[in-house]
């Protein structure tokens, strides 16, 4: 089974923290050339500097509140390369919480284009290229809310579940041009998102940071959080040659979660 990734290049989104980082150090250490996009040009620096410096690496500093300018920037930039891009790992922070009925339609908009309409844009980016060489990976990080909603995630739990459609639409159209199309649904994973989360509930419901973070690996069989890294692992191996028969897939990966 070829899991190493040499010679291929990637864009990951989001690659500055947490699961979007783990993964591009990963993949970056099985030989992949590694396009960074974030919206912090500092992050981007550091991350940048700690990549494997065996292959040649580049960053693209844009905000995805800004999908024009996203469309700009990734343009240039694929038409810079020599070579077409290989794999595309769509990645991007959450609305924030609250109740769905106290959201504002703002809310919705916002959460639309930056988890969707963003992905939309460079999926069109890279597909033509995957087209002629007749191989690609597109990867959507989203959420196990998509099987099963959120307490307090109204907005996230919604458009979310629009971006796995999408999702699951595009590896209908593109297997036949041997580019895959799947969706990770990390669970409860120990990033800073999942702070925030955790003291905003805390907030809300008077309890302990520590006491939610114990409610939440109890909400999973193997009793305790994930890490970025075991999410990078299974997006490594979707992005291999090893994976070419998986596609238009929904992957949780959320230690047995069964409850909310």
């Amino acid at each position: 089974m070829n899991n190493n990734l040499n010679g291929k290049t990637a864009i990951v989104c989001g690659s500055t923290d947490g699961i979007g980082k783990s993964i591009a150090n990963l993949m970056a250490n099985r030989g992949c050339e590694i396009i960074l996009v974030a919206r912090n040009q500092d992050k981007l620096d550091t991350t940048l500097s700690e990549l494997n410096p065996n292959q040649v690496h580049s960053s693209v500093c844009v905000d995805f509140n800004k999908p024009e300018e996203l469309k700009d920037k990734i343009l240039k930039t694929i038409n810079s390369l020599d070579k077409s891009v290989d794999i595309l790992v769509n990645n991007s922070g959450g609305p924030h919480g609250g109740p769905l009925i106290d959201a504002d339609e703002e809310e919705f908009r916002i959460a639309f284009e930056r988890l969707l309409i963003c992905n939309h844009i460079l999926a069109k980016a890279v597909v033509p290229g995957m087209k002629k060489i007749k191989w690609g990976r597109i990867i959507n990080i989203i959420s196990t809310s998509v099987r099963q909603v959120i307490p307090g995630l109204g907005v996230s739990n919604t458009v979310r579940g629009s971006v796995a459609q999408w999702g699951k639409t595009l590896a209908l159209e593109l297997g036949e041009f041997g580019i895959t199309v799947n969706n990770i649904l990390p669970g409860y994973t120990a990033t800073a998102r999942l702070k925030e989360l955790a003291k905003s509930k805390s907030e809300s419901t008077g309890l302990e940071i520590k006491d939610i973070y114990d409610l939440w690996s109890n909400n999973t069989s193997v009793k305790r959080l994930g890490t970025p890294e075991e999410i990078a692992e299974s997006v490594a191996f979707l992005a291999s040659d090893a994976s070419g028969y998986i596609s238009g897939h929904n992957l949780s990966i959320d230690g047995g979660r069964f409850s909310a």
